[in-house]
């Protein structure tokens, strides 16, 4: 019996000491100190702004998950604290720049905005111990005195999840998120709609969800598959539920762009309405394979009805999503359904256009009109610039780097996501037995990526806005794929497209990621034990 009190007693009042200082993604700069600040269940978090209490829950959140420690949320304090201010100020660092220092009286984190301070918390998370055996809730966290002064060097940092192939639940789309918040990003790309389903409620449109967003059986194994499953296979996120997942990015100050993909690979949308298709008398299904659809008709045709009808949907998005920007797809248009349109033929010859990239074009230029007299902003995938660009969109630039350039010399702002090597459902190991999109795209790969290309001069290259890893889930259907194929991958892009480029070292970045992935078994997350 004493011997068990014995050993109890060592693990109630064990202190955990810190890790060496690996932060990831690097810091600007970055100064070790002597001694650490000691943190217990007596320290308090000193707020002077309210708009800084997104950060300490999330800082507070962490710790009780994490460590079992819950903090005090305070005004005022002397000693034994951790501060979290920002000064509303918008330097040469940026909105999201900070100041972080500890030493054995205090920790003080001061972001030039609300989003800054919270960039900072990252930081302090991961000066964090580790090692971890046991939550008690009475452990002394030692964090290492340090300064760090930091901040992005694009304001645009992106993870993409596709929920149109594999459907995932509002709880898993909430750890995506914070995923991405850990690694300093700001951007939520939600890919709701595709062939295969339709996941985002219309209320004028029921029947986008009612049948949109079911399919009657999904392919087994590769494309084209060694069968047909025949399960009935969907979901749908309601309003209330996307609402709620919006405002919680917003508290991790990520912005969700959603996209609604047009005017291809829309065989979800036909099959609820024919009417938008080019042959609207014919019967269209919601797709149960995956590529792309030349031999079905997944295109909407450019009529006045598809027109309103979609005004009408991207008027419910607007009102759901708060987004600056609203991304339209634009990918993959199966052209040859329009050339065997007589509508189609027929418009082209009224407009003067000499092939279907034109008519691409003015379907675009169309919706981007009415997105901007909302005062938003369209993204379209690079394909956006076959025809003709439409004035003010921003360019996302996937097969290769090609468009991303083309648009940037023609002063559009553009987000790099290079299908190799930024699609993270590539296999990341050589020999990697799980079903994957093809392709091998290990981490290094990633980490070794410049989002502004060489063939861009130095005005050319403000046009690039940042970065983003693609996960598209046709051979993911569940969070622990999703997982495997993000980590360490998404750790390796926050680096790209958070640190300066001469900061950037692989030899590094793999010692530090050493205590990386000891953040990932923290976290139970389901990562892949690369090599690095």
């Amino acid at each position: 019996m004493k011997k068990t009190i014995f050993l109890f007693s060592i693990i109630l009042f064990t202190k955990v000491y810190p890790q060496p200082v690996n932060i990831i993604p690097k810091p600007v700069e970055m100064k070790s100190g002597s001694g650490e600040f000691v943190l217990s269940g007596k320290t308090s978090v000193l707020i002077n702004n309210d708009s800084d209490r997104h950060s300490a829950d999330f800082f507070n959140d962490y710790l009780k998950k994490f460590y079992g420690i819950e903090l005090k949320i305070i005004k005022e304090a002397k000693e034994n604290f951790i501060s979290f201010n920002h000064k509303n100020e918008n330097s040469a660092k940026g909105p999201e720049g900070y100041h972080l220092m500890v030493n054995k009286n205090s920790v003080s984190l001061t972001g030039n905005t609300a989003a800054g301070t919270f960039r900072g918390v990252q930081t302090l998370i991961q000066l964090l111990p580790t090692d971890l055996k046991t939550a008690t809730g009475d452990q002394q966290l030692k964090i290492p005195a340090v300064t760090i002064s930091d901040f992005p060097r694009f304001p645009y940092r992106g993870m993409h999840l596709d929920v149109s192939r594999h459907f995932f639940s509002v709880d898993y789309v909430k750890r995506y998120i914070d995923f991405i918040a850990l690694h300093k990003m700001n951007y939520f790309h939600w890919h709701l709609t595709d062939d295969q389903g339709w996941r985002i409620e219309i209320k004028k449109y029921p029947k986008l969800t009612e049948i949109g967003a079911w399919r009657d059986g999904t392919i087994i194994g590769k494309y084209p598959g060694t069968g047909n499953d025949g399960i009935r296979y969907g979901g749908y996120y309601t309003r209330e539920q996307i609402r709620e997942i919006v405002k919680y990015a917003s508290d991790r100050f990520i912005t969700v762009v959603p996209e609604i993909d047009i005017p291809g690979h829309d065989m979800a949308a036909l099959a609820a309405y024919p009417q938008l298709g080019t042959r609207p008398d014919s019967v269209y299904t919601v797709a149960q394979t995956w590529g792309i659809f030349g031999k079905f008709n997944n295109v909407l045709s450019p009529t006045e009805y598809t027109f309103k009808f979609m005004e009408n949907v991207l008027d419910e998005v607007m009102q759901l999503f708060p987004s600056k920007y609203i991304h339209i797809g634009g990918d993959e248009v199966s052209k040859i359904w329009w050339q065997n349109s007589e509508f189609c033929r027929q418009l082209m010859k009224e407009k003067g256009m000499k092939d279907a990239h034109e008519l691409q074009s003015y379907f675009i230029q169309r919706i981007e009109k009415f997105v901007n007299s909302r005062g938003r902003t369209i993204i379209g995938w690079d394909e956006i610039l076959e025809g003709g660009l439409a004035p003010n969109a921003v360019v996302m630039s996937w097969r290769g780097e090609k468009g991303g350039i083309e648009a940037a010399k023609q002063n559009h702002f553009v987000i790099m996501t290079p299908d190799n090597p930024l699609y993270l459902n590539r296999s990341q190991l050589k020999n990697d037995d799980s079903l994957t999109a093809g392709g091998y795209n290990p981490t290094v790969n990633v980490y070794n990526y410049d989002p502004v290309p060489k063939e861009l001069n130095t005005q050319q290259s403000k046009y690039i806005l940042g970065a983003q890893g693609n996960l598209w889930t046709e051979y993911i259907s569940n969070e622990r794929k999703v997982e495997y194929m993000i980590f360490p991958r998404i750790s390796a892009l926050s680096e790209v497209v958070w640190s300066r480029k001469e900061d950037r070292n692989w030899n590094d970045f793999k010692k530090r990621m050493a205590t990386q992935y000891k953040r990932y078994d923290l976290w139970q997350v389901n990562y892949c034990k690369t090599p690095l």
